[in-house]
């Protein structure tokens, strides 16, 4: 593949304009800055073409500037942009009402809309200390749920995420994660390693640490994203929601990442034929418009008007993306989603075997993980290799994330068709030749 020149010149002179006026926190992986996109394509302001495997991390779920979400957009503006959610409109409305069709349980589902996911979760965390009159939580190890303080405290990817923040909110304790890959408990005759880890929440956590009676929710993500896009075993879940059912606990889970459509089902629970209490949606809800939301059993959202609210909830706008976005995620991308991803798999797993340092390749639908190691036997993460693989991939054209520890995450568009998906791959085994040779 031709190597790009970037960052261009007018890459460039954005960049030191941006660091003069914005937040040094935020974590910018490369020196991309976009002019366009279309689809799976973006262009830099430079010129150069990309495609697009990170999805503005799994958000672009309808592709770049889709026309049916751009014209929603458009001819919402024209009529109003915003009233306040003291008051009522059609968008957001109807969008309760389709929230209410693809919630994962069969009761009827109340949506608390926000505008972004750690909004959402929060609204979980006090949904749940609301409606049970508990104080306490079970977040997971790994986990990604915000960076705001209630959220950031069930976060635990990386200690950076924490550090000069405390005291962070008190009821949080956190449990293994339950990675097939990286094990950390023992399994007995019969068990899964999803099963080990519930028991485990039972045995130890409620037993010796934390009064069953006194935890509110149990809060995960049903596949761990910044963690390393982890697919917990199949018996993960059931066991969870018989713990959660047997001590009253609500089961909580966060498809911020994971659900709209992205691992070819609506959710990514439903893959494993279990009904959560509480879920958050963000990301991929409206292609790109800023929206949340916070999706729970009739019977769960009991809280009184004016206990929790927002100025911005139930956007017009974001409200009518996100319409247009389930439309079509309902009718083309949720089933591209599924087949594009196994395609994907099929092709990555052919990879890994001409690759020494691919230890795992795991995911379902369009949310993928390709994990590194220097020893396929010790599995000692290759975090040099990873983090040169981005910045050879963005060298050569493709866009990607890395998380967890040495993974590498596919989250294109659910619009990615297979011969773009071959073209990114082309580029990712190359660069990943050349990532070997310099840091193995």
């Amino acid at each position: 593949m031709t190597k790009l020149i970037t960052p261009g010149p007018k890459a460039m002179a954005m960049i030191e304009r941006d660091k003069k006026v914005i937040s040094p926190s935020y974590p910018r992986s490369y020196p991309f800055a976009m002019d366009h996109g279309k689809g799976s394509e973006v262009w830099d302001v430079d010129g150069n073409r990309f495609l697009d495997f990170m999805g503005g991390i799994a958000v672009v779920s309808t592709g770049y500037s889709h026309p049916k979400v751009v014209k929603a957009v458009q001819e919402q503006a024209e009529k109003f942009i915003h009233i306040s959610s003291d008051f009522y409109h059609e968008n957001w409305v109807k969008l309760g009402e389709e929230l209410n069709q693809i919630a994962p349980f069969d009761e009827d589902a109340l949506s608390f809309m926000t505008n972004s996911g750690t909004e959402a979760v929060e609204a979980a965390i006090k949904l749940a200390r609301y409606h049970t009159k508990r104080t306490n939580f079970i977040g997971f190890t790994g986990a990604f749920h915000g960076r705001t303080m209630g959220a950031v405290t069930f976060t635990a990817s990386k200690a950076k995420y924490h550090g000069g923040f405390y005291p962070l909110m008190n009821g949080v304790t956190h449990a293994p994660f339950p990675n097939p890959y990286r094990p950390i408990l023992e399994t007995r005759k019969g068990e899964d390693y999803g099963e080990a880890v519930v028991r485990y929440i039972e045995d130890e956590i409620l037993a010796q640490i934390l009064p069953a009676k006194d935890v509110a929710g149990i809060l995960v993500e049903t596949i761990q994203g910044e963690g390393g896009y982890i697919v917990p075993p199949e018996g993960f879940y059931p066991a969870l929601r018989k713990l959660c059912d047997k001590y009253g606990i609500l089961m909580i889970l966060d498809e911020v990442q994971s659900g709209m459509g992205r691992t070819g089902k609506w959710w990514a629970i439903e893959h494993f034929g279990v009904e959560p209490d509480i879920i958050t949606s963000a990301k991929g809800i409206a292609s790109g418009m800023p929206l949340g939301a916070c999706i729970a059993r009739k019977s769960v959202m009991d809280w009184e008007i004016g206990t929790h609210g927002n100025t911005y909830g139930g956007n017009p706008i974001s409200c009518a993306a996100s319409l247009a976005t389930i439309d079509l995620i309902k009718t083309e991308f949720m089933k591209n989603a599924s087949e594009v991803g196994e395609y994907a798999m099929d092709a990555l797993k052919e990879i890994q075997a001409r690759h020494p340092s691919i230890g795992d390749v795991r995911g379902k639908g369009l949310m993928i993980g390709v994990e590194f190691v220097r020893n396929k036997e010790t599995k000692e993460p290759a975090r040099e290799l990873t983090d040169r693989l981005v910045d050879l991939a963005f060298e050569r054209g493709l866009l990607t994330l890395s998380c967890g520890k040495s993974v590498i995450r596919i989250a294109p568009p659910l619009a990615i068709t297979t011969g773009e998906m071959d073209e990114g791959l082309r580029i990712f085994e190359e660069a990943l030749t050349i990532a070997e040779k310099e840091t193995l």
